[in-house]
């Protein structure tokens, strides 16, 4: 059955319908209003730990790791202090093991980790590694994760909070790096919500700024060679053999992904050139000691710094263009232009119009999306306006295929449910496979059905939804709430699969897996 209006608004711009909700009588209009009222900071992301603390807790690991070192115990040793094993991302790691990673699927906490409230043994610091990988996984990532679907859940703007989530996952980090473990979720609610109604200029300097992203790609450990901080470094070799050197990851992924988009017309020249006006791009606090107060980065942990010390002189030629200016505001030059680019245009165009319009982006969408995006100067809510504005995304045939992170989300909605204990909401998108802030690489999670449809999947989420109604089906009646999900829109098969069911159960788990919760 073809899905109405009010159905699409509902599902395809929002996160699914709540049985409490009332169905919009102007759909267009109740998604516009929706952007104008967005609340950045909803009470759910309350409990969510502050940067300091968790990039503190971060400090005080990397300073443990040295003790290790200086009690003689060799790298194996050290790795050995942690629950997993290590990444294999294949970037640059910096000396101290901060390549050890949680994997995706993996038991939500790790085995060995002490219980809430129990002391650490003080005269064993392999236990003492092992607890801050545990505290990070429940205290950090869990509770991020837990407010993340409760604001999702609960929100009165579930159009804004879908793209929220587009954006978080347009510029990806994953917590599968330890680094990241307690600092991904804090990326999305300081970086992506308080910038989603401005300009994707705003957005692009908050999220390159940010200690998570500065972490994951290694931008932190950066340093020109030719720098204050380089030329010490090259003149006094390091124990371990490592030198101090370029790191191009966060450049190229600027290029690759956050901006312009592959077979865009730049370079290999034009990312190492990049990545040297990037030099001096740091976190502060998180390392301690001599080191440190020569590079200029202590400071409140997990705040923004830019390290003179560390920075790469001279003049920059990237794309055609050059770039003389000195030290921060280099790179920052560098990041306006490709925020403006036209490159830049079409791919976050070809990407919305992706996510909104179908696997297949609509060309005249792109090409509407695009000439918007160059006309205001990147003008976010200007961009959504034409996203609700366009018939490309208001064709009544279902579009796209849920991914577990959206069907979640929908069944939660769905359930009226209005919150979720963060552990189990952690092991069901586990389950599901699309963990939160996850992604196994900075291109984050695809968003096509031939990523989330294959039969596996599907198994999975029909197990989820029998557990949903086995906890639910005595509050829930199926038929009574699918017309208020899906106004105008359930298919025929549906309502009689729901009529026909032999329990209040198993209604309530066949709508939950049934092809207009699928899809939208």
């Amino acid at each position: 059955m073809a899905a109405t209006d009010a159905s699409i608004a509902l599902n395809r711009f929002g996160l699914g319908a709540r049985p409490d909700e009332s169905i919009p009588d102007n759909p267009k209009a109740w998604l516009k209003r929706q952007i104008e009222a967005f609340d950045p900071k909803p009470p759910a992301l309350a409990s969510v730990p502050p940067r300091a603390e968790v990039a503190g807790e971060l400090a005080d690991f990397y300073e443990q790791q040295r003790q290790l070192r200086q009690m003689g115990l060799g790298r194996r040793q050290q790795r050995a202090a942690a629950p997993m094993p290590p990444g294999t991302s294949g970037m640059a790691q910096p000396d101290a093991p901060m390549d050890m990673a949680m994997r995706p699927g993996a038991s939500v906490i790790p085995p060995g980790t002490p219980e809430p409230g129990a002391k650490p043994e003080a005269d064993d610091p392999l236990k003492e590694a092992r607890r801050y990988v545990g505290k990070q996984v429940r205290d950090d990532y869990a509770v991020a994760v837990g407010a993340r679907v409760a604001a999702a859940i609960t929100s009165n703007a579930p159009f804004a909070d879908r793209l929220t989530h587009f954006w978080a996952n347009h510029f990806a980090v994953s917590a599968d790096k330890l680094q990241v473990i307690g600092l991904s979720g804090l990326l999305e609610f300081e970086a992506i919500r308080p910038n989603l109604t401005r300009t994707f200029g705003d957005m692009l300097n908050a999220v390159e700024r940010h200690p998570a992203m500065l972490l994951y790609l290694d931008q932190a450990v950066s340093v020109g060679p030719n720098s204050m901080a380089g030329r010490f470094a090259a003149r006094r070799p390091r124990p371990n053999g490592r030198k101090l050197g370029l790191n191009e990851n966060l450049a190229r992924e600027i290029m690759e992904l956050h901006t312009l988009g592959v077979r865009s017309g730049y370079t290999q020249a034009d990312v190492t050139e990049f990545a040297r006006a990037l030099t001096g791009w740091t976190v502060a606090g998180i390392g301690r000691g001599p080191g440190a107060r020569m590079a200029g980065t202590d400071g409140t942990p997990g705040d923004f710094v830019f390290s003179e010390r560390l920075h790469e002189p001279g003049e920059r030629t990237i794309i055609g263009r050059k770039y003389g200016q000195d030290g921060e505001k280099q790179a920052q030059a560098v990041l306006d232009t490709l925020a403006t680019s036209p490159a830049t245009a079409l791919h976050i165009a070809t990407k919305l119009a992706r996510h909104f319009a179908g696997d297949t982006p609509p060309p005249v969408l792109v090409q509407r999306l695009q000439a918007s995006f160059l006309k205001t100067g990147g003008d976010l809510p200007s961009l959504y306006h034409v996203l609700v504005d366009s018939p490309e995304c208001w064709v009544p045939q279902p579009v796209k295929f849920k991914s577990p992170w959206e069907w979640t989300v929908s069944a939660y909605r769905a359930l009226g449910m209005t919150q979720v204990q963060p552990l189990a909401a952690v092991g069901l998108l586990n389950q599901l496979g699309q963990p939160a802030w996850k992604p196994g690489s900075p291109a984050g999670y695809d968003d096509i059905a031939a990523s989330w449809a294959g039969p596996d999947a599907l198994v999975r989420r029909v197990e989820a939804s029998e557990r949903f109604a086995t906890r639910a089906a005595a509050q829930i009646d199926a038929r009574a709430i699918a017309p208020k999900l899906f106004p105008g829109a359930l298919s025929p098969a549906t309502g009689q699969a729901l009529a026909r069911a032999e329990s209040p159960g198993q209604a309530l788990a066949l709508l939950l897996v049934s092809p207009e919760m699928l899809r939208r």
